[in-house]
């Protein structure tokens, strides 16, 4: 769940009657999922997993109550409640939002396609390399790789069946590395 998917949810929540900081903390909720927690534990442990989620477990109820607190000083919290029926019936309609999301997905995908289409990857450190713009390549064997810097090109360089055997995938992988000269 994403804080996208849990404003419905929270506007459910504050038609059926909850406190204008709970839907706050609701919303701040995703901050703590199960999969946030296991990435955080993969990367910094579990003693500091558990630490790192109590400090954002309380940052959020801290949030939401100062947020509370804010807009029930300033008397902008609505008064009346929509019904359940209300919100639940209202379908999906096409308005500017929507256009934009189409749009910026088309541009998005657009973006991705001509990084992919340009992209290689180094054999020997495994980076991306745009194929167009390094200067550092070779070829080998009727294929020809592109390098990050000029120190994996000579480390290729020194034994290339070693990174060529690498990167025609042999080892049960896609191909790594490699692309074909257009020449």
């Amino acid at each position: 769940m994403c804080s996208v998917g849990n404003i419905p949810l929270a506007a459910i929540l504050w038609a059926g009657g909850i406190s204008f900081a709970g839907v706050i903390a609701f919303i701040y909720a995703d901050l703590i999922t199960l999969p946030i927690i296991l990435v955080y534990r993969k990367y910094y442990g579990n003693r500091f997993a558990l630490k790192l989620s109590a400090m954002m477990l309380t940052a959020m109820v801290l949030a939401a109550l100062i947020v509370d607190l804010v807009f029930s000083g300033l008397g902008v919290i609505p008064e009346t409640r929509p019904s359940i029926e209300s919100i639940t019936d209202r379908g999906i309609k096409l308005n500017y939002t929507a256009v934009l999301n189409i749009l910026f997905t088309f541009a998005g995908a657009a973006l991705v396609w001509l990084t992919v289409r340009r992209g290689a990857k180094d054999p020997v450190c495994r980076m991306s390399v745009d194929r167009h713009a390094t200067p550092h390549h070779t070829a080998y064997d009727g294929r020809t790789y592109f390098f990050c810097t000029p120190g994996c090109q000579e480390e290729f360089e020194s034994k290339p069946e070693h990174y060529a055997h690498d990167a025609h995938g042999t080892r049960g992988n896609r191909p790594r590395g490699l692309l074909r000269s257009r020449t």
